[in-house]
């Protein structure tokens, strides 16, 4: 008997959907009977993730072209769509490098996206959740947050910033049926995660093949986490079983965080 995560009549935007976490995210929340909205800056992949996520899902899919981190496409898209009862804000990481090469210009970037962006997303959408005395909002960030990573400086300060503020404000919202938690992903068999794989390999001398396999052997599990696993993770934080879990940073990373 498939679990009932009450999610039917609620409609969910999930930023950079096309592809990898933030997919895997808007189909799990079309499995489980929310109307989606997927997002992104390509026509092309958004008409075919949308295409592929519809087929079969219980929820009704649909998608919407715009960069979130653009003030005046971010208001369109939220004036298109201004009953969001699920916001999940999810972009993609930005340059690795170490920190001494990175101008001024590189910082604003990566805060502009990487915090800003989903606290105007927050701004656009909280009050309408208020008001219906439901909602739920989803960022993803990284397992960073936690522990934080040589030569991804940028993003280390960018998801922090976002956690201070998400930490007060699920707060004072909780009241009115509206929970704010972080999901932080480990090291995720994404685009990005080869990014990532093959810059350290670049730094250690070795070949992307020996750079991933050991990657994978750092991880109690052995192997890197999948965009599904992380979409189910997403989709529980949604439902009304998770109802009494807000301003928390949960972890999906195979238990490679070593603390408490």
């Amino acid at each position: 008997m498939k679990l009932d995560y009450g999610l039917a009549g609620k409609k969910a935007l999930v930023c950079g959907s096309s592809a990898g976490i933030g997919r895997g995210c808007a189909q799990a929340l079309a499995d489980a009977g929310a109307h989606v909205v997927l997002n992104a800056r390509s026509a092309d992949r958004l008409a075919a993730a949308a295409a592929q996520i519809g087929a079969g899902a219980e929820g009704r899919v649909e998608w919407v072209v715009g960069d979130v981190t653009n003030a005046a496409e971010r208001a369109a898209i939220l004036t298109a769509h201004p009953d969001i009862d699920i916001l999940v804000n999810n972009s993609a990481g930005p340059p690795m490098g170490d920190f001494r090469g990175f101008d001024e210009a590189a910082w604003v970037a990566a805060l502009e996206a990487g915090m800003i962006t989903p606290i105007m997303m927050i701004r656009g959408t909280i009050d309408g959740m208020i008001a219906r005395r439901w909602g739920r909002i989803i960022n993803i960030t990284s397992s960073a947050v936690k522990a934080a990573l040589p030569l991804l400086s940028l993003s280390n300060g960018a998801r922090s910033g976002l956690t201070g503020f998400v930490s007060g404000l699920a707060r004072e919202v909780a009241m009115h049926g509206v929970t704010i938690n972080n999901l932080l992903p480990g090291r995720i068999d994404t685009e990005r995660l080869a990014s990532v794989i093959g810059k350290v390999g670049e730094t250690q001398g070795l070949s992307y093949e020996e750079a991933a396999r050991k990657a994978a052997a750092g991880n109690p599990t052995r192997r890197f986490g999948t965009a599904e696993e992380i979409g189910a993770y997403c989709a529980f934080l949604a439902s009304r079983q998770a109802a009494y879990v807000t301003g928390q940073n949960l972890l999906v990373d195979g238990g490679e965080y070593p603390g408490l």
